[in-house]
Protein backbone atom coordinates (compact mmCIF):
# COMPACT_ATOMS: atom_id res chain seq x y z
CA UNK A 1 0.00 0.00 0.00
CA UNK A 2 2.57 2.82 0.78
CA UNK A 3 4.40 1.92 -2.26
CA UNK A 4 0.85 2.58 -4.19
CA UNK A 5 0.78 5.63 -2.04
CA UNK A 6 3.82 7.32 -3.31
CA UNK A 7 3.45 7.09 -7.18
CA UNK A 8 -0.39 8.26 -6.65
CA UNK A 9 0.59 11.38 -4.81
CA UNK A 10 3.31 12.57 -7.29
CA UNK A 11 0.75 12.13 -10.01
CA UNK A 12 -1.75 14.03 -8.19
CA UNK A 13 1.21 16.51 -7.96
CA UNK A 14 1.71 16.64 -11.43
CA UNK A 15 -1.93 17.02 -12.20
CA UNK A 16 -1.93 20.11 -9.78
CA UNK A 17 1.27 21.67 -11.64
CA UNK A 18 -0.06 21.13 -15.09
CA UNK A 19 -3.62 22.01 -14.47
CA UNK A 20 -2.25 25.37 -12.73
CA UNK A 21 0.08 26.21 -16.06
CA UNK A 22 -2.63 25.71 -17.94
CA UNK A 23 -4.90 27.90 -16.15
CA UNK A 24 -1.87 30.71 -16.59
CA UNK A 25 -1.55 30.02 -19.99
CA UNK A 26 -5.63 30.14 -21.07
CA UNK A 27 -5.16 33.67 -18.58
CA UNK A 28 -3.04 35.26 -21.71
CA UNK A 29 -5.81 34.44 -24.18
CA UNK A 30 -7.99 37.58 -23.88
CA UNK A 31 -4.46 39.51 -24.29
CA UNK A 32 -3.42 38.00 -27.11
CA UNK A 33 -6.91 38.49 -28.88
CA UNK A 34 -6.27 42.19 -28.16
CA UNK A 35 -3.10 42.23 -29.38
CA UNK A 36 -3.99 40.13 -32.76
CA UNK A 37 -6.80 42.97 -32.90
CA UNK A 38 -4.10 46.02 -32.24
CA UNK A 39 -1.94 44.70 -35.03
CA UNK A 40 -4.24 44.12 -38.13
CA UNK A 41 -5.61 47.48 -37.15
CA UNK A 42 -2.51 48.65 -37.38
CA UNK A 43 -1.82 47.21 -40.62
CA UNK A 44 -5.27 47.70 -41.79
CA UNK A 45 -4.99 52.13 -41.04
CA UNK A 46 -1.33 52.20 -42.32
CA UNK A 47 -1.03 50.05 -45.47
CA UNK A 48 -4.86 49.67 -46.90
CA UNK A 49 -5.59 53.19 -46.22
CA UNK A 50 -2.77 55.35 -45.86
CA UNK A 51 -0.30 53.77 -48.43
CA UNK A 52 -2.83 52.07 -50.86
CA UNK A 53 -6.31 54.03 -50.27
CA UNK A 54 -4.75 57.66 -50.02
CA UNK A 55 -3.48 59.75 -52.94
CA UNK A 56 -2.85 63.48 -51.63
CA UNK A 57 0.64 62.78 -50.02
CA UNK A 58 -0.07 65.73 -47.49
CA UNK A 59 -3.01 63.95 -46.30
CA UNK A 60 -0.95 60.88 -46.20
CA UNK A 61 1.72 62.09 -43.86
CA UNK A 62 -0.56 64.04 -41.62
CA UNK A 63 -2.67 61.11 -40.70
CA UNK A 64 0.12 58.75 -40.39
CA UNK A 65 2.14 61.03 -37.64
CA UNK A 66 -0.73 61.59 -35.47
CA UNK A 67 -1.61 57.86 -36.20
CA UNK A 68 1.95 57.23 -34.86
CA UNK A 69 1.65 59.31 -31.66
CA UNK A 70 -1.40 57.96 -30.83
CA UNK A 71 -0.45 54.20 -31.77
CA UNK A 72 2.36 54.39 -29.35
CA UNK A 73 1.34 56.03 -26.18
CA UNK A 74 -2.10 53.16 -26.51
CA UNK A 75 0.95 50.43 -26.05
CA UNK A 76 3.07 51.99 -23.45
CA UNK A 77 0.07 52.24 -21.03
CA UNK A 78 -1.49 48.74 -22.20
CA UNK A 79 2.24 47.70 -21.73
CA UNK A 80 2.40 49.12 -18.66
CA UNK A 81 -1.12 48.14 -17.18
CA UNK A 82 0.23 44.39 -17.93
CA UNK A 83 3.25 44.28 -16.42
CA UNK A 84 3.68 46.65 -13.87
CA UNK A 85 3.57 44.14 -11.04
CA UNK A 86 0.74 44.60 -8.07
CA UNK A 87 2.32 45.84 -4.88
CA UNK A 88 1.78 43.92 -2.06
CA UNK A 89 1.81 45.07 1.85
CA UNK A 90 4.90 45.44 3.59
CA UNK A 91 6.44 43.30 6.09
CA UNK A 92 5.15 44.99 8.79
CA UNK A 93 1.89 44.30 8.29
CA UNK A 94 2.72 40.46 8.25
CA UNK A 95 2.30 39.01 11.96
CA UNK A 96 4.38 37.66 13.56
CA UNK A 97 5.57 33.41 14.21
CA UNK A 98 4.74 33.46 17.78
CA UNK A 99 1.61 35.79 17.07
CA UNK A 100 0.26 33.57 14.47
CA UNK A 101 0.51 30.64 16.82
CA UNK A 102 -1.45 32.44 19.40
CA UNK A 103 -3.96 33.60 16.95
CA UNK A 104 -4.05 30.04 15.75
CA UNK A 105 -4.35 27.66 18.85
CA UNK A 106 -6.86 30.37 20.37
CA UNK A 107 -10.63 28.69 19.66
CA UNK A 108 -12.63 31.65 21.24
CA UNK A 109 -13.46 34.28 17.78
CA UNK A 110 -13.75 37.07 20.55
CA UNK A 111 -10.12 36.29 22.13
CA UNK A 112 -9.05 36.28 18.58
CA UNK A 113 -10.21 39.48 17.55
CA UNK A 114 -8.42 40.75 20.30
CA UNK A 115 -4.98 39.37 19.52
CA UNK A 116 -6.05 41.20 15.91
CA UNK A 117 -6.31 44.22 17.68
CA UNK A 118 -3.13 44.15 19.58
CA UNK A 119 -1.13 43.60 16.91
CA UNK A 120 -2.94 46.33 14.55
CA UNK A 121 -2.11 48.92 17.42
CA UNK A 122 1.18 50.09 16.06
CA UNK A 123 -0.11 50.03 12.26
CA UNK A 124 -1.80 52.77 10.14
CA UNK A 125 -5.36 50.75 9.94
CA UNK A 126 -8.31 52.38 10.17
CA UNK A 127 -11.09 50.14 8.45
CA UNK A 128 -12.83 47.28 9.85
CA UNK A 129 -15.12 44.52 8.70
CA UNK A 130 -18.88 44.20 8.90
CA UNK A 131 -18.81 43.92 12.18
CA UNK A 132 -15.92 46.22 13.68
CA UNK A 133 -12.78 43.58 13.64
CA UNK A 134 -9.58 44.00 11.93
CA UNK A 135 -9.07 43.03 8.44
CA UNK A 136 -7.02 40.34 7.89
CA UNK A 137 -6.21 37.65 5.60
CA UNK A 138 -5.76 33.63 6.57
CA UNK A 139 -4.30 33.38 3.30
CA UNK A 140 -1.40 35.47 3.30
CA UNK A 141 -1.19 35.72 7.64
CA UNK A 142 -1.27 39.36 6.98
CA UNK A 143 -3.29 42.52 8.68
CA UNK A 144 -4.85 44.13 5.54
CA UNK A 145 -3.91 47.65 5.08
CA UNK A 146 -6.17 50.34 4.24
CA UNK A 147 -8.51 49.93 0.46
CA UNK A 148 -6.21 46.70 0.42
CA UNK A 149 -8.15 43.67 -0.66
CA UNK A 150 -7.09 39.96 -1.39
CA UNK A 151 -7.20 38.54 -5.27
CA UNK A 152 -7.95 34.90 -5.42
CA UNK A 153 -6.80 34.93 -8.77
CA UNK A 154 -3.18 36.09 -8.32
CA UNK A 155 -3.23 34.37 -4.82
CA UNK A 156 -2.02 37.60 -3.24
CA UNK A 157 -3.18 41.00 -1.04
CA UNK A 158 -3.18 43.67 -3.48
CA UNK A 159 -2.82 47.69 -2.22
CA UNK A 160 -5.97 49.33 -3.33
CA UNK A 161 -7.23 47.59 -5.04
CA UNK A 162 -9.54 47.72 -7.77
CA UNK A 163 -10.42 44.92 -9.75
CA UNK A 164 -8.62 42.19 -11.57
CA UNK A 165 -8.72 42.89 -15.22
CA UNK A 166 -8.98 39.29 -17.58
CA UNK A 167 -8.00 42.04 -20.28
CA UNK A 168 -4.34 42.73 -19.39
CA UNK A 169 -4.26 39.59 -17.09
CA UNK A 170 -3.31 41.34 -13.99
CA UNK A 171 -4.78 42.90 -10.71
CA UNK A 172 -5.50 46.30 -10.65
CA UNK A 173 -4.47 48.32 -7.69
CA UNK A 174 -1.80 51.39 -6.50
CA UNK A 175 0.63 50.31 -8.09
CA UNK A 176 -0.95 50.38 -12.09
CA UNK A 177 -4.43 51.76 -11.71
CA UNK A 178 -2.86 55.59 -13.39
CA UNK A 179 -1.56 52.98 -16.19
CA UNK A 180 -5.02 51.50 -16.55
CA UNK A 181 -7.06 54.54 -16.90
CA UNK A 182 -4.22 56.23 -19.15
CA UNK A 183 -5.04 53.09 -21.32
CA UNK A 184 -8.78 52.98 -21.78
CA UNK A 185 -8.50 56.97 -22.26
CA UNK A 186 -6.10 56.32 -25.17
CA UNK A 187 -7.80 53.59 -26.67
CA UNK A 188 -10.89 55.48 -26.86
CA UNK A 189 -8.71 58.40 -28.62
CA UNK A 190 -7.50 55.51 -30.54
CA UNK A 191 -10.79 54.33 -31.88
CA UNK A 192 -12.11 57.77 -32.22
CA UNK A 193 -9.21 58.95 -34.59
CA UNK A 194 -9.36 55.78 -36.73
CA UNK A 195 -12.99 56.31 -36.97
CA UNK A 196 -13.15 59.65 -37.95
CA UNK A 197 -10.54 59.39 -40.75
CA UNK A 198 -12.16 56.13 -42.12
CA UNK A 199 -15.32 57.13 -42.54
CA UNK A 200 -14.79 59.64 -45.62
CA UNK A 201 -13.22 56.23 -47.06
CA UNK A 202 -15.50 54.30 -45.77
CA UNK A 203 -17.98 56.25 -47.24
CA UNK A 204 -16.57 56.22 -50.86
CA UNK A 205 -15.99 52.44 -50.29
CA UNK A 206 -19.27 51.79 -49.55
CA UNK A 207 -20.71 54.07 -52.28
CA UNK A 208 -18.54 52.39 -55.09
CA UNK A 209 -16.93 55.36 -55.75
CA UNK A 210 -13.43 53.71 -54.68
CA UNK A 211 -13.30 49.94 -56.19
CA UNK A 212 -10.15 48.14 -54.71
CA UNK A 213 -11.40 45.03 -53.31
CA UNK A 214 -8.93 43.88 -50.62
CA UNK A 215 -8.71 47.55 -49.27
CA UNK A 216 -12.24 47.95 -49.09
CA UNK A 217 -12.92 45.31 -46.90
CA UNK A 218 -10.22 46.17 -44.36
CA UNK A 219 -11.24 49.80 -44.93
CA UNK A 220 -15.37 48.75 -43.96
CA UNK A 221 -14.34 46.66 -41.25
CA UNK A 222 -12.04 48.76 -39.49
CA UNK A 223 -14.78 51.59 -38.87
CA UNK A 224 -17.28 48.40 -37.75
CA UNK A 225 -14.73 47.33 -34.77
CA UNK A 226 -13.23 51.08 -34.00
CA UNK A 227 -17.10 52.29 -33.38
CA UNK A 228 -17.75 48.98 -31.29
CA UNK A 229 -14.59 49.33 -29.35
CA UNK A 230 -15.32 52.95 -28.44
CA UNK A 231 -18.68 52.48 -27.62
CA UNK A 232 -17.76 49.53 -25.30
CA UNK A 233 -14.83 51.51 -23.84
CA UNK A 234 -16.63 54.89 -23.21
CA UNK A 235 -18.77 53.59 -20.20
CA UNK A 236 -16.04 51.41 -18.71
CA UNK A 237 -13.75 55.03 -19.02
CA UNK A 238 -17.10 56.46 -17.91
CA UNK A 239 -17.02 54.84 -15.16
CA UNK A 240 -13.90 54.95 -14.00
CA UNK A 241 -13.90 58.73 -14.36
CA UNK A 242 -16.65 58.88 -11.70
CA UNK A 243 -14.90 56.70 -9.36
CA UNK A 244 -11.66 58.70 -9.24
CA UNK A 245 -14.00 62.19 -8.61
CA UNK A 246 -15.67 60.37 -5.57
CA UNK A 247 -12.02 58.81 -4.49
CA UNK A 248 -13.24 54.78 -4.99
CA UNK A 249 -12.32 52.02 -5.73
CA UNK A 250 -14.44 49.34 -7.65
CA UNK A 251 -14.86 47.71 -5.07
CA UNK A 252 -15.27 50.39 -2.66
CA UNK A 253 -18.52 51.02 -5.31
CA UNK A 254 -20.19 47.67 -4.58
CA UNK A 255 -18.95 47.77 -0.84
CA UNK A 256 -18.58 50.95 1.04
CA UNK A 257 -15.43 50.66 3.30
CA UNK A 258 -16.32 50.41 7.12
CA UNK A 259 -14.51 52.20 9.92
CA UNK A 260 -14.34 52.60 13.76
CA UNK A 261 -18.01 54.63 13.33
CA UNK A 262 -19.17 52.10 10.89
CA UNK A 263 -19.72 52.31 6.75
CA UNK A 264 -18.76 55.28 5.11
CA UNK A 265 -18.66 55.56 0.92
CA UNK A 266 -17.08 58.88 1.17
CA UNK A 267 -14.98 58.52 3.69
CA UNK A 268 -11.75 58.82 1.51
CA UNK A 269 -13.22 61.11 -0.44
CA UNK A 270 -11.15 64.49 -0.39
CA UNK A 271 -12.75 66.31 -3.20
CA UNK A 272 -12.23 66.63 -6.92
CA UNK A 273 -8.88 68.15 -7.29
CA UNK A 274 -7.18 66.04 -4.87
CA UNK A 275 -8.90 63.28 -5.56
CA UNK A 276 -7.43 63.39 -8.89
CA UNK A 277 -4.18 63.86 -7.55
CA UNK A 278 -4.23 60.88 -5.53
CA UNK A 279 -4.20 59.20 -8.63
CA UNK A 280 -2.20 61.51 -11.12
CA UNK A 281 0.07 63.39 -8.60
CA UNK A 282 0.44 66.80 -8.11
CA UNK A 283 3.44 67.17 -11.24
CA UNK A 284 0.17 67.97 -13.95
CA UNK A 285 3.33 67.48 -16.65
CA UNK A 286 3.22 63.48 -15.78
CA UNK A 287 -0.53 62.93 -15.90
CA UNK A 288 -0.86 62.09 -19.44
CA UNK A 289 2.27 59.46 -19.60
CA UNK A 290 2.52 56.11 -18.14
CA UNK A 291 5.18 57.05 -15.43
CA UNK A 292 4.53 56.70 -11.65
CA UNK A 293 3.09 59.79 -10.19
CA UNK A 294 0.99 58.72 -7.52
CA UNK A 295 0.69 60.05 -4.26
CA UNK A 296 1.46 57.79 -0.66
CA UNK A 297 2.91 54.44 -0.53
CA UNK A 298 -0.26 52.65 -1.38
CA UNK A 299 -0.53 51.75 2.82
CA UNK A 300 -2.08 54.73 4.26
CA UNK A 301 -4.84 57.18 2.41
CA UNK A 302 -5.56 61.04 3.91
CA UNK A 303 -9.01 60.53 5.02
CA UNK A 304 -12.24 62.80 5.76
CA UNK A 305 -12.71 64.30 8.90
CA UNK A 306 -15.96 62.42 11.20
CA UNK A 307 -17.43 65.95 11.34
CA UNK A 308 -17.15 66.48 7.66
CA UNK A 309 -17.93 62.72 7.19
CA UNK A 310 -21.24 62.96 8.78
CA UNK A 311 -22.30 66.07 8.53
CA UNK A 312 -24.20 66.91 5.44
CA UNK A 313 -24.20 70.42 5.85
CA UNK A 314 -20.35 70.74 5.72
CA UNK A 315 -19.95 68.17 2.98
CA UNK A 316 -18.84 68.82 -0.22
CA UNK A 317 -21.01 68.77 -3.22
CA UNK A 318 -20.02 65.57 -4.71
CA UNK A 319 -21.59 64.06 -1.98
CA UNK A 320 -25.26 65.35 -2.49
CA UNK A 321 -25.03 64.71 -5.95
CA UNK A 322 -23.96 61.18 -5.51
CA UNK A 323 -26.28 60.46 -2.47
CA UNK A 324 -29.38 61.46 -4.64
CA UNK A 325 -32.73 59.55 -3.64
CA UNK A 326 -30.68 57.90 -0.90
CA UNK A 327 -30.10 61.12 1.40
CA UNK A 328 -33.84 62.06 0.89
CA UNK A 329 -34.72 59.06 1.94
CA UNK A 330 -32.33 58.73 5.01
CA UNK A 331 -33.33 62.31 6.51
CA UNK A 332 -37.10 61.49 6.25
CA UNK A 333 -36.11 58.72 8.33
CA UNK A 334 -34.27 60.87 10.93
CA UNK A 335 -36.89 63.17 10.49
CA UNK A 336 -39.56 60.89 11.87
CA UNK A 337 -37.45 59.18 14.48
CA UNK A 338 -36.53 63.03 16.21
CA UNK A 339 -40.14 63.77 16.01
CA UNK A 340 -40.52 60.31 18.10
CA UNK A 341 -38.67 61.26 20.40
CA UNK A 342 -39.51 65.02 20.67
CA UNK A 343 -43.11 63.54 21.34
CA UNK A 344 -42.03 61.02 24.17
Amino acid sequence: MPEAAGPRAAMAVALSRGFRWGQRALAWVPVLLIAAVVLWSYYAYVCELCLVTLTNPVERVAYLAVFHVIFVLFVWTYWKSIFTLPMQPDKKFHISYTDKERYENEERPEVQRQILAEIARKLPVYTRTGNGAIRFCDRCQLIKPDRCHHCSVCAICVLKMDHHCPWVNNCIGFSNYKFFLLFLAYSLLYCLYIAATVFKYFIKYWTGELTNGRSKFHVLFLLFVAVMFFVSLMFLFGYHCWLISRNRSTLEAFSAPVFQNGPDKNGFNLGFVKNLQQVFGEEKKLWLFPIVSSQGDGHSFPMRTLCEARNPLLANEEQWDDDGLDEESQGSNEASSLAIEMET
